[in-house]
């Protein structure tokens, strides 16, 4: 997997570019007629045979007998290269549906056009192929992560798609419009911990941008304490990461004796990053074992996580979704909104279980367009309830029958319903920490 220098990370600020122009030859021809109404004009003489001639294009001048004038140093030379034109405008006109008007016009498409002669080693206007095209599945692709390289995530997209070309960036947000704007062709992005839980911020950008979920991969955490060469854990006075992590690792660090002060940043490569650039001695950081390797650190502690089943889950997101399947295991994920209190929340999620669907996954979310939904009783007064989004996971896919007639059921009791993706299960055998 090759990433970039983590200088090159996008931010949301440059998210945005100019496109190239694209270019706009432009296409000269004349025809035999004026050009023998020219010579004709010049030698005061005429040849009427010539005046029947249909209209060709200029060809190169690296390959004609014309001078800069368009007329050849002879008559004999002229007629020649006109025949030669000649020659290639019949062999064209064979391949082409003709009017039979008087004036031979060709009909190409049921449109009027003129019979030219293909001019060759002119650029070719970009198609949408060009600027992004389809990749298969592991192929050279773009795939965009947050963070810098070394961070989990960038080891996701190394899972997901091997050999692919890793794009860091700075928020979650920025990875998602990479992928809409065409500058990234994925994005791999964390949903869930085993430990730590839901990670909010994406599902909630799942439901602002139109990206669909085409995958799914499951990573094992491993944790390492990293410091400056030469550095002891005598001198360690703080640790800095992700909020996560040091959760992921407080009884360890305890158990260390590094009862120091702990600071969180936004991913854990750039704690290591930020160490190594500022050449902190008294500072350590909770990372991964590659990122000790690209920031020239050194392994404090390996495995220090106080869990060994600790494994985060990653969702790989396209602009256009894939084709559900029957002959694998797939997951479905929906998000749905409901306006009749609790009792709908049942019926919806009976719908699943008369037809034996697993779920796997339910989680809610603040409905941010309405918060909260007042009711008003006249006996007892007026209540406030809060207005939830639902995300759910299932194991079934959208070419199952199943599926269909489930998320038809579901959709009689809600007011808002929307597949985010349904895409292969992660079936990869999990192995527990290197430690173990």
């Amino acid at each position: 997997m090759q990433s970039l220098a983590p200088s090159s990370t996008i931010s949301i600020k440059s998210i945005m570019r100019t496109p190239s122009p694209l270019p706009n030859p432009h296409r000269l021809a004349f025809t035999v007629q004026s050009a023998a109404s020219r010579f004709d004009s010049a030698s005061n003489t005429t040849n009427p045979a010539v005046s029947a001639a249909v209209p060709v294009p200029v060809p190169a001048p690296s390959t004609n007998n014309f001078t800069s004038g368009g007329v050849g140093k002879s008559r004999a030379d002229w007629q020649s290269s006109c025949a030669i034109l000649a020659s290639k405008v019949v062999s064209q006109q064979q391949n082409t549906e003709k009017t039979g008007g008087a004036d031979n016009i060709t009909v190409v498409n049921g449109h009027k056009t003129l019979d030219l002669v293909p001019i060759d080693n002119l650029p070719k206007p970009l198609t949408i192929t060009d600027l992004s095209p389809a990749p298969m599945h592991g192929a050279q692709i773009r795939v965009a992560y947050q963070g810098v390289p070394g961070a989990y995530s960038e080891a996701a997209a190394g899972k997901a798609y091997p050999q692919c070309e890793a794009i860091p960036c700075d928020q979650f947000e920025v990875a998602f419009q990479a992928v809409e704007l065409w500058i990234a062709d994925r994005a791999v992005l964390p949903v869930e911990n085993s430990l730590g839980g839901s990670i909010h911020r994406n599902y909630d950008l799942l439901l602002r941008h139109r990206l669909h979920i085409v995958g799914e991969v499951q990573l094992p955490v491993h944790h390492c304490l990293l410091a400056l060469p030469g550095v002891r854990k005598e001198y360690i006075n703080r640790v800095i990461s992700h909020p996560q992590a040091l959760a992921q690792c407080e009884l360890t660090l305890t158990k260390l004796g590094l009862n120091v002060t702990r600071e969180a940043v936004d991913d854990t490569a750039g704690a290591a990053e930020f160490v190594a650039a500022n050449n902190l001695r008294d500072t350590a950081a909770i990372a991964s074992a590659r990122a000790a390797d690209l920031y020239n650190l050194n392994i404090l502690a390996d495995g220090i996580q106080d869990d060994s089943s600790n494994i985060t889950r990653f969702v790989m997101l396209a602009r256009e979704p894939i084709i559900p399947r029957n002959d694998r295991p797939f997951k479905t994920s929906i998000v749905f909104a409901h306006d009749k209190g609790t009792s709908v929340l049942f019926k919806v999620l009976s719908a699943f279980a008369f037809r034996n669907i697993s779920l796997t996954k339910i989680e809610s979310r603040p409905h941010r367009n309405r918060p909260i939904r007042l009711v008003d009783d006249a006996n007892v007064g007026t209540a406030k309830h809060f207005e939830y989004m639902f995300y759910v996971d299932f194991e079934a896919s959208m070419a199952d029958v199943r599926a269909q007639n489930a998320l038809a059921e579901v959709q009689e009791f809600t007011s808002f319903l929307r597949v985010l993706g349904s895409y292969p299960m992660d079936m990869t055998p999990w192995s527990p920490s290197r430690e173990d």
